[in-house]
Order: structure tokens, then C-alpha cells, then sequence
């Protein structure tokens, strides 16, 4: 995906101002910035919530006038600050949701009758994914039992489920303590890197963010004022100031 010039404005207020940054297949873009810097309105822009000045690419064209229905269908994915389980449901079966478009059979395989194959094999699939996050063994607990952070794992799988081109992480550290943030940016990279997808993550956890993206773009007050290497953006005198506060010393 590339942004290019992005922007938007609500009435006389300016929320983003000329945005522009990349991220490829398999790479991570971290969007840093105090509440109130546009992070959360960029995410509509990309999903077609909001309608944007400039350019945004995606899958070989450009997408700022296209319908929100018609890019999620491009393979554009979003996770929520609260993650949204149904709590009645097994932690597999919600992971399962996260499948029904790659797994809804067309005429053809109805034709062949391949619709019982390809449930099994996502099933298959959605169980794996599970073992590889580490919750193979909560695959038949109702999901209203888990904590806060094993919630957020399993949206993560679930989003991940759906084979994204290109996945938006909404503060997916947020009400975690130290340890379940460090294993969610493991998540989220391992993930990421495994099925070649695209990922954009608004985040206040400095430390995670610095950890696991390939480039950091930070926002202020809707005004993009770095971008490129965790390390650079690190030491640049304007994020220090703005957001950063003594964490480069």
C-alpha cells in the first residue's frame, strides 16, 4: 500500500495533513502519535469510512473513491481497540469467522462438492493458527471465559484467518501488561512475516512499536512529522519533543 499526500478535514479543523508512507508484503508500518493526532482517522481513510484528499494505492490501483465494501473485498482487514468476541461461541469457532469469505464455496465447488473439503481444511487451518499463537489448548473454551489479552489473541488470529493483503491493528497492545504487549508485537511479527501480509498498527506502546516495525511514520496533531527506521525516528528532535518525550537519551 502507499499513501500519498493524504488528508482530511472536518469544517474548519485540519485532522491529517499530506501523509505519505509505504508498506509492503510482509512488513510492518507502525503509526505513533498522542491522542487527537489523526492515527484512528488515517485507519478510515485506508478503509473508505472517510472520504481523503490524495492518493492511496493499493493492489495495483488507486482506492481513495472506492466503496469501503469494495476494498475489504481487495483484501483489506481492521482490528478494533476492544476486541469484539462472541462470548457464547468456542475460541475456534470465532477464529472461524474470521474465514467466511475465503471459505464460502462458489458454484463450482458445490458443483464438485468440495464445500465439506475446504470447511475441513479451514478448520484444520484455524486450529493450527491457534497452535501457533500458543492456544491450541483453548480451542473448545467458550470465549467469554478468557481474559483481556487472550481476547486480543484470539482476534488476532481471527483477523489473520482471512488471509488479508493488507491488515490495520488499532492499539492491539491496549490493557495488556508488559509480557502479553512483548507476545502480541511477537504475534503480530510472526504472523506478518509467515503469510506475507501487510501491516499498518496504530500503537502508544513505544517500546512495542520500536520492537517490531519495519518504519515508523509518527503524527501530530494531524501533521506527519517523521518517518523511516524505528532507530531514526527514535532520535529525531521532533518526535522527541512532540511524543517521545527523554526516551531517546
Amino acid at each position: 500500500m502507499s499513501l500519498r499526500e493524504v488528508g482530511i478535514a472536518f469544517g474548519g479543523l485540519r485532522a491529517l495533513q499530506s501523509v505519505t508512507a509505504d508498506v509492503d508484503e510482509g512488513e510492518i508500518l507502525a503509526v505513533l502519535g498522542p491522542n487527537g493526532a489523526g492515527k484512528t482517522t488515517l485507519f478510515n481513510c485506508i478503509t473508505g469510512l472517510y472520504r481523503c484528499e490524495g492518493q492511496i494505492w493499493f493492489a495495483g490501483r488507486r482506492i481513495e473513491r472506492m466503496a469501503a465494501h469494495r476494498r475489504s473485498r481487495l483484501g483489506i482487514a481492521r482490528t478494533f481497540q476492544t476486541p469484539v468476541l462472541i462470548e457464547s461461541m468456542t475460541v475456534l469457532e470465532n477464529v472461524l469467522l474470521g474465514a467466511d469469505l475465503v471459505r464460502r464455496p462458489g458454484y463450482l465447488s458445490c458443483a464438485l462438492r468440495l464445500e465439506r473439503h475446504l470447511e475441513a481444511e479451514t478448520r484444520e487451518r484455524a486450529r493450527q493458527s491457534l497452535a501457533d499463537a500458543g492456544m491450541a489448548g483453548l480451542a473448545d473454551r467458550p470465549a467469554g471465559e478468557l481474559a483481556h489479552g487472550l481476547r486480543k489473541n484470539v482476534e488476532l488470529v481471527r483477523a489473520f484467518l482471512g488471509r488479508p493483503r493488507l491488515l490495520l491493528l488499532d492499539e492491539p497492545a491496549s490493557g495488556l501488561d508488559h509480557d502479553e504487549a512483548v507476545a502480541m508485537g511477537r504475534l503480530v511479527s510472526t504472523l506478518a512475516r509467515a503469510q506475507n501480509v501487510a501491516v499498518v498498527v496504530v500503537e502508544h506502546n513505544v517500546g512495542l512499536v520500536m520492537a517490531i516495525a519495519d518504519r515508523v511514520t509518527v503524527l501530530d496533531f494531524g501533521k506527519q512529522i517523521a518517518l523511516g527506521t524505528p532507530a531514526a525516528v527514535r532520535e529525531d528532535p521532533q518526535v522527541i519533543a512532540a511524543y517521545l518525550g527523554g526516551v531517546a537519551a
